[in-house]
């Protein structure tokens, strides 16, 4: 059983990895850079646009030369760290797994487009009358919601 509880891992980073850059690959092939689409009129578009700066475009107007090694290096950590936790974990709870496997998945895809584009590919626009969330993808929120499955497994085993 632990064996496969750890499986969860790898097929939720494949998984959430291919899923992810598939859609980016065809929202930037069908979508025009800048150009939105109207899913849900009022709340929800597919638009394409590249980030060059971290979640909110944080960092986005530092100059490239720097930004990118600095973003490519904090991701190739955050995976390092992700794989370091991973490994030195005994019996892992599927929950625990399936949240460091969307981490890990996550950070893959946005690592791929910086090395890849320069920029991460964000094409999930939300927003309710001119409110916009900013713009994300896939990944982000594999991660978000990984993150989110990692506190609530801590939570519950805190109650134990």
């Amino acid at each position: 059983m632990a064996r496969r509880n750890r499986d969860f891992f790898w097929l939720a980073a494949a998984i959430l990895l291919l899923a992810d850059q598939m859609v980016k690959f065809m929202v930037s092939r069908c979508v025009p850079l800048s150009a939105s689409i109207p899913i849900i009129p009022g709340l929800f578009n597919l638009t394409y646009i590249l980030n060059p700066g971290a979640a909110f475009g944080f960092l986005s107007r530092w100059h490239p030369s720097f930004r990118n090694p600095f973003f490519i290096g904090i991701s190739v950590l955050a995976i390092l760290f992700v794989l370091f936790y991973y490994r030195r974990q005994g019996r892992m709870k599927p929950i625990s797994s399936l949240g460091l496997g969307l981490i890990a998945g996550g950070a893959l895809g946005n690592l791929w487009d910086r090395l890849w584009r320069g920029a991460v590919v964000d094409f999930l626009d939300f927003y309710v009358g001119r409110h916009h969330w900013p713009a994300f993808n896939l990944a982000d929120s594999g991660i978000s919601v990984g993150v989110a499955l990692l506190i609530w497994q801590l939570w519950r085993e805190a109650k134990r």
